[in-house]
């Protein structure tokens, strides 16, 4: 037995021999001794991996696979096998032997294998093997200046004060402001003393001494507070005591119920002497009726409303009793809103249905609107707007039913933002409708008076119409402050851009309108009313599309101005240049619509109809169907006929797609009718195309390292014309052709490449210490600048041409990339979490942190968000960790996520994660049986998907179509080094390119491979 039970430990082979793929190292310090073994740990350690205590000895774990020598190794080389890792290679009687369970360790010592169970390792700390307490941290600095931080465009609006409307309005008082402030839910301004409250003992030791002494009223600009119930019942029991004493000499008193019904006939009586729940004012007033202001003065209380101010007392913020002791005056603390009703607003809500204090709520607000409205009838409209209550507000969760008075608002000025929680008048429609047509004749008064300033405030303030506020002050010259009040408001972005355009803020104009795209509806409002003012911002409009690179969108823009038709000739030429689907319509358009045009683009026309490049087809039928579109003419006829035959023929060999009905319709109009006559029978093309047709057959091709170039391909972008752009790093950038041949040399660092939508330039990125280094390349006119330095970790692979999305640490911008320096149009800071991977298209952009976060914006009217959630659920004292992420703009997210445990912080779980984008895209989940998490990459766009994975001692990248089909499997063979292959992934190209020059090419539309690299 003794015998069986070594032969069953005992493996035929004790140590891995030659080259092995280790996933961990085990460091034993009995035979290397302690040091030895630490300073070994800490050379290979790098971050991701993982340091157990196993067996005496130290393992680490690695997540990703290395080549290494067994005689040269540093430590004891373990492969994983099955989740099993060991240390000599076991065969298969002896695995069954052994029966080790996966996340396991199978150490061969002494000649004998032994099981070690990981899931109770001890992790160790490495951060405890240094000595640091000697360290000093000494602060450090680059030594060029650092680069400015990046300025807003749009700077905000500093709200309309009291003196933009001159000295016809006057200061509210004190007592005014407070009680704003009070409805409003915010502190008094700093100005006003406001006392604070006594507790308790403080109220009886003042009601103990008013009883001997009497009390004294409110002294200085102090807020006074009526005393609490109890300081009023203590002293009104004294003073009953000494008037039962004194008057009643010798005789009886009243009885027990006599002298209880006494004490609480003087408590209510004696509240007339004390200040009501609202101040009414210092009596200094300009008005010419104050008989009306005066009637606005509170009434006494009543014993409900008294129970109520006691109840209420406790929140501290109430006024100061009017003793003779003084009092401590606090500085006010700002509050916001809460972020919705609390107790004190669900119980004031309950009494108010179900006690009497509704009834009497309802009798003092009807009193007070009856004296509301002889205020309008009899013309003493300046008080009368300053307790006027607004119509416009919808009551939201914070608002709470108002108790008290509302007392006058603290200023007559138009508030340019969104309303606070303000104390909101309850009533019906008829009453509100009364209201209205008192503003309505208090509005048109002020008119006729010239007071456009006071018109205004009603119109936005208290009958809450916005936009005719803005079209009320737009009608008497006030563009500015109509500017003003349409921004802050919140109102439509074309709206906002009209009104500063009439305002001569042209630049602010331009600005909103880029931040929100909203040109067009911008200048549909001017067209109507400024037709001139129109035609300025279309020519605005274009200019921007044209320093974009949006020449089809820039022609479109000019072209109703017939004064501009030069300047769109130009960016017509300049777009066809750019070749692709945009410039084959912008070719038509020129040949069709300009006098003269046919001359000039014939050669660009024929060379077009002969292409014979991958991209031909595609951008012939654009042309025809841009023609079909052009008025009847005589150069739009002699092109015709030419179109026509190649579009015949591209279909015949099934490199083009459309219906039968085309071609007749296109010949439609031609003097001569032959050819249509003649047309061919059109059969459907012998094949579909690439992308559709999931029947072809499975596209391969295979980088060997002979195919190894002699510059680094850092990074590369297909552009219109079958071009590519390559990143050499330091080296610059190059233009390639489809066969191989450089077309141009830019001579500025390139690591990485931000491409155009448009395909006509790009930005090159190259990485300086703390910042990167931005310039501008022109593809078209050959020529690279300059541009600036930003401080950023994360960027968008594409932009419009015109702004462009970055992200530094915590704070995401919206770059103006036509700017001489760099600024921001929109912001989003203090993201929480790491802003890591970005996206961005011309209709959505998409953000993901490091805590697993995803935000996606919404482009269409400015940036808006859509979707802010995490990408998991969160667990308890779980970390996450995201080792790879692809995301694309409309929300779709693929990441690998180790998590691990906060208390044992060894990688114990790993995953997929997918996320579904925004809207209805077709888009499918990860199969459930992905490769190992450690050896794959993932790559996303709207309509494909593509990973990178290490089989077999090569890299492969395989592609797959939006309904999770393999389509394309590339191979770039390695020998042993860490040089990762790169992938660009679009909705037309997928490039895979590497540090060894090697760069594989294939069109998603056609199905073809190219295999090339600089030259």
């Amino acid at each position: 037995m003794r015998n069986f039970a070594h032969a069953r430990t005992a493996p035929r082979q004790h140590v891995h021999r030659g080259t092995v793929n280790a996933s961990a190292f085990w460091f034993d310090p009995e035979l290397l001794g302690e040091q030895v073994a630490r300073r070994r740990v800490m050379a290979l350690w790098a971050p991701g991996m993982s340091v157990l205590f196993v067996a005496g000895g130290y393992l680490l774990r690695s997540p990703r696979v290395q080549r290494v020598s067994t005689a040269s190794s540093p430590g004891l080389p373990l492969t994983l096998e099955g989740g099993v890792l060991t240390s000599a290679p076991l065969t298969a009687s002896e695995w069954g032997r052994l029966g080790a369970a996966r996340d396991s360790l199978v150490l061969v010592r002494a000649g004998h294998a032994q099981v070690h169970s990981l899931s109770g390792a001890r992790v160790v700390d490495l951060s405890s093997w240094f000595d640091v307490s000697e360290w000093t941290v000494l602060p450090t600095k680059g030594l060029g200046a650092p680069p400015p931080p990046v300025a807003s465009a749009v700077e905000p609006m500093a709200p309309v004060t009291r003196a933009f409307f001159g000295g016809s309005i006057p200061e509210p008082s004190r007592e005014a402001r407070v009680v704003m402030a009070r409805m409003e839910g915010r502190a008094p301004p700093p100005e006003v003393v406001v006392a604070r409250r006594p507790g308790l003992l403080a109220r009886l030791r003042s009601a103990w001494r008013r009883s001997s002494a009497g009390g004294s009223g409110p002294r200085g600009d102090v807020v006074g507070a009526r005393a609490g119930m109890l300081s009023r019942l203590r002293a009104l029991w004294g003073a009953s005591s000494k008037v039962s004493s004194g008057a009643t000499s010798g005789s009886e008193g009243p009885g027990i119920v006599g002298r209880w019904l006494g004490l609480l006939a003087a408590w209510l009586g004696s509240a007339s002497s004390t200040a009501g729940a609202l101040p009414s004012g210092d009596g200094k007033g300009t008005s010419t009726s104050g008989a009306r202001r005066n009637a606005l003065t509170p009434r006494t209380p009543s014993l409900l409303s008294r129970l109520w101010a006691v109840f209420r007392s406790r929140s501290g913020t109430q006024r100061a009793p009017g003793s003779g002791a003084g009092v401590r005056p606090t500085s006010p603390q700002p509050s916001g809103p809460p972020p919705g009703p609390g107790p004190l607003s669900r119980l004031s809500q309950w009494l108010v249905r179900n006690t009497p204090l509704g009834d009497l709520l309802g009798r003092r607000k009807a009193e007070y609107l009856r004296r509301l409205f002889e205020m309008f009838e009899g013309g003493d409209l300046h008080e009368a707007l300053r307790h006027a209550i607004p119509l416009g507000g919808n009551l939201t969760a914070n608002t709470r039913e108002a108790l008290g008075l509302p007392g006058p608002r603290e200023e007559l000025k138009l508030q340019l933002g969104p309303r606070g929680p303000a104390s909101t008048f309850a009533g019906g429609d008829a009453l509100f409708e009364a209201l209205r047509q008192r503003y309505r004749a208090a509005l048109q008064r002020f008119e006729r008076e010239g007071r456009i300033d006071e018109a205004a405030f009603i119109l936005s303030e208290l009958l809450g119409a916005h936009e005719e506020a803005v079209a009320f002050l737009e009608r008497h010259g006030r563009f500015k402050l109509a500017a003003e009040l349409a921004e802050g408001r919140g109102l439509p972005p074309g709206l906002v851009v009209r009104q500063w355009f009439l305002a001569k803020d042209f630049r602010r104009a331009i600005d909103i309108a880029r931040r929100h795209n909203c040109f067009a509806d911008a200048v549909l409002r001017l067209e109507r009313t400024h037709p001139t003012e129109a035609n300025a911002l279309r020519l605005s409009w274009g200019q921007s599309r044209a320093d974009a690179g949006n020449w089809a969108q820039a022609v479109h823009a000019i072209w109703p101005v017939q004064e501009a038709r030069p300047q769109a000739r130009e960016w017509l030429e300049r777009g066809a240049e750019v070749g692709g689907v945009s410039g084959a319509r912008l070719l038509a358009l020129w040949v069709g619509s300009i006098q003269g045009g046919l001359e000039a683009a014939r050669p660009r026309v024929l060379a077009l109809l002969d292409d014979d490049s991958s991209q031909g087809p595609s951008e012939r039928l654009a042309f025809a169907q841009a023609l079909l579109k052009e008025p009847v003419s005589a150069a739009r006829a002699a092109v015709l006929v030419p179109t026509a035959r190649a579009l015949l023929r591209d279909r015949s060999l099934g490199r083009a797609h459309f219906l039968f009905e085309f071609i007749p319709q296109l010949l439609q109009g031609l003097p001569d009718g032959a050819l249509r006559a003649d047309l061919p029978a059109l059969v459907p093309p012998a094949q579909s195309s690439w992308v559709h047709d999931t029947r072809r057959t499975l596209v391969m091709a295979t980088a060997s390292l002979a195919d190894a170039g002699p510059f680094p391909i850092h990074d590369a972008v297909a552009l219109p014309g079958d071009r590519l752009l390559l990143a050499l790093g330091e080296a610059g950038a190059v233009l390639m052709s489809a066969e191989g041949r450089r077309l141009a040399h830019f001579d500025v660092p390139a690591f990485s490449l931000v491409a155009s939508l448009h395909g006509d330039r790009v930005l090159a990125v190259a990485p300086r210490g703390e910042v990167h280094h931005v310039s501008r390349v022109d593809v078209v006119r050959r020529r690279a600048t300059t541009w600036c330095d930003v401080s950023m970790n994360a960027w968008a692979p594409t932009y419009d041409g015109e702004v462009w999305f970055v992200a530094s640490r915590h704070t995401v911008m919206m770059l103006d990339a036509q700017a001489p320096e760099p600024r921001a149009l929109w912001r989003v800071s203090e993201v929480q979490g790491l802003v890591a991977w970005l996206a961005a298209s011309e209709t959505h952009v998409c953000f993901v942190t490091s805590d697993a976060e995803r935000w996606v914006y919404e482009l269409g009217n400015g940036p808006t968000l859509r979707a802010r959630d995490s990408l998991m659920p969160r667990r308890e004292g779980v970390s996450v960790l995201l080792l790879s992420c692809a995301l694309t703009a409309d929300g779709e997210v693929r990441a690998s996520v180790h998590f691990s445990d906060r208390e044992y912080p060894r990688i114990t779980d790993a995953d997929w994660l997918w996320v579904k984008p925004l809207g209805s895209r077709l888009a499918t989940a990860l199969p459930a049986d992905q490769e190992s998490l450690e050896r794959v990459k993932g790559f996303l766009s709207e309509s494909w998907r593509a990973e990178l994975v290490f089989v077999n001692e090569v890299w492969r990248v395989r592609l797959f179509d939006a309904r999770d089909i393999l389509r394309a499997r590339f191979t770039f063979t390695t020998d042993g080094d860490e040089q990762l292959p790169r992938v660009r992934l679009t909705s037309t190209a997928l490039l895979v390119f590497d540090p060894r020059g090697r760069l594989l090419w294939l069109d998603l539309e056609h199905g073809t491979v190219r295999n090339g690299g600089p030259s």
